[in-house]
């Protein structure tokens, strides 16, 4: 009797509570909504290429449950702009994402607006190769109306992609001669050569590359000073058989724009993809590629900056690398295997594995050239340096090719692991040598042993060990040292090149190992 007597009470103030709630009784607003922002920046879009999602975050502040009788694009259906209200889509047909009706927002809450673009450039007036693109999105009307600006730099580019299938949808593959044989192979690399036309890239407009862009026999890719290349995910640059790459890039004179150099990176504009890793393939100069060249380039966020295979003999170096910068590679920034290359004031940080791996042997040269790796977004396996004259096949067998010669002269080799270098050989010849650089190696149980024996001058000459090379904000890939550096006065005259990667005179007679002069920093 008892529990039937409290459960009639407890029905009683339920019912009673229910008739006095008031959720479902929306009032009309009063146009006193209120919003995160003014302005919703949509960042930099390529033309026809969609935005990334951006959200603007709407609060009703009063003690009233209200409903907005309209929500729109100021520009209607001729709005570049797209909208989601709270995962609604609006009207149907033309005005779909554009215009919303008797949206409801209960007192005290909120609700998202998530807006998109895709802007066709060709279509505005007035432009040139950028344009900024506006529109409003508008709350209510009359004068209860609000409105928040939408803002987005629209760039126009040189799109280069390959062909899709009309009927079956397949997309364009590469093909040529992958194995030396003189048969042209089939691959499943997703791209197509570039024309004649093609293969000058200029500083006129950006150049957007879906898939592989391919350079073919007896043809040569050439980027002049101030070319701005984006590639899109799983793409890159091909160099096959007999073909070459010359990126010419020029001393800037604004270190922020770098206006003169050539810089390649992922197609994601928004400063959150900045320094994101891995965002797009590599540069690859495929086995029979030939005299390539990088001066005066920053190629960042790729898996491999760039990937170098084979022609270790030819009589000139299969890459030669000057002046250029290396970030924030998922996997290698430079990856050779049985190749040869030379550098000179190249700066190498952040990558996943090793900043530069010279494997299977090969023939390298390195003289003031900062290799340097501060990765911090996972745990990485190798260390800055790596230096091998084998390679596994199938059943775990050591396949070897000689390492004709390996110097590095006058450079910094440091990182945020310990040691920062290793060298494993498996075969006969296995030549080396480290000559006035800056190391990062404290092990005591590898120190003296094998390949690490630091007092045998063939290998190892006025070297010094573990002391901090004081860089400006390696995690942030400013490289600079400052003017209490172990790496100063470090460097041998005898291999000095007179300027450093900024074109500052060397202090000569004691120059600064590394790609940098040391400079003072400022105290902020």
């Amino acid at each position: 009797m008892q529990r039937l007597l409290t459960f009639l009470i407890c029905l009683i103030i339920l019912l009673f509570w229910s008739s006095c709630r008031k959720d479902f009784e929306f009032s009309p607003s009063k146009g006193n909504l209120r919003f995160e922002r003014d302005t919703v920046y949509l960042d930099t879009v390529f033309t026809n290429i969609g935005s990334s999602t951006y959200n603007l975050k709407v609060y009703n502040r009063s003690d009233d449950d209200i409903v907005i009788p309209t929500i729109q694009l100021e520009n209607g259906v001729n709005s570049f702009y797209r909208m989601n209200v709270d995962g609604t889509t609006g009207l149907g047909g033309a005005q779909e994402g554009k215009f919303f009706e008797n949206v409801e927002l209960l007192a005290k809450d909120s609700m998202f607006i998530f807006i998109e673009t895709t802007i066709d450039i060709e279509i505005l007036s007035n432009s040139d190769t950028q344009f900024l693109y506006t529109d409003r999105i508008l709350f209510d009307s009359g004068n209860n109306q609000q409105d928040v600006d939408l803002v987005t730099l629209v760039k126009d580019a040189v799109f280069i992609y390959p062909n899709r299938d009309a009927d079956t949808g397949i997309i364009e593959t590469l093909t040529f001669d992958v194995d030396g044989d003189g048969t042209p192979d089939e691959t499943t690399l997703q791209g197509r050569f570039l024309e004649n036309d093609e293969l000058t890239f200029t500083n006129e407009k950006p150049y957007v590359i879906y898939g592989y862009a391919g350079v073919d026999t007896g043809q040569t890719l050439t980027m002049e000073a101030g070319t701005r290349v984006h590639f899109h995910a799983d793409s890159g640059i091909i160099i096959t058989d007999g073909g070459t790459l010359n990126i010419n890039g020029e001393l800037s004179t604004d270190q922020d724009e770098l206006e003169n150099e050539v810089i390649l990176e992922g197609d994601r504009l928004e400063p959150l993809f900045e320094d994101v890793p891995g965002q797009w393939g590599t540069i690859w100069l495929f086995n029979g590629s030939e005299n390539n060249s990088v001066n005066y380039a920053t190629i960042k966020n790729a898996t491999i900056g760039i990937l170098s295979e084979g022609n270790q003999s030819a009589p000139n170096d299969k890459l030669t690398i000057t002046n250029s910068q290396i970030y924030n590679s998922s996997g290698f920034g430079i990856l050779g295997r049985a190749t040869s290359v030379s550098a000179q004031n190249v700066v190498i940080n952040n990558s996943g594995q090793s900043s530069f791996a010279g494997t299977l042997g090969g023939k390298y040269n390195f003289t003031h050239c900062t290799i340097a790796n501060y990765w911090n977004s996972s745990f990485r396996q190798f260390p800055a340096l790596l230096l091998n004259d084998f390679v596994l096949d199938e059943n775990g067998t050591p396949v070897t090719n000689d390492l004709t010669e390996a110097n590095f002269t006058n450079c910094i080799i440091y990182g945020n692991d310990n040691p920062e270098m290793l060298l494993e050989d498996e075969g006969n010849i296995f030549n080396y040598k480290f000559t006035n650089c800056l190391i990062r190696f404290n092990n005591n149980n590898l120190s003296g042993t094998g390949n690490y024996d630091f007092n045998d001058t063939t290998f190892y000459e006025e070297n010094l060990f573990n002391e901090d090379p004081n860089f400006e904000a390696p995690f942030e890939n400013l490289m600079r040292i400052s003017d209490d550096s172990g790496a100063n006065g470090l460097a041998n005259t005898d291999f000095t090149f007179l300027e450093d990667i900024l074109g500052m005179s060397r202090n000569v007679p004691e120059p600064d190992a590394g790609a940098y002069e040391s400079i003072t920093f400022d105290e902020d």
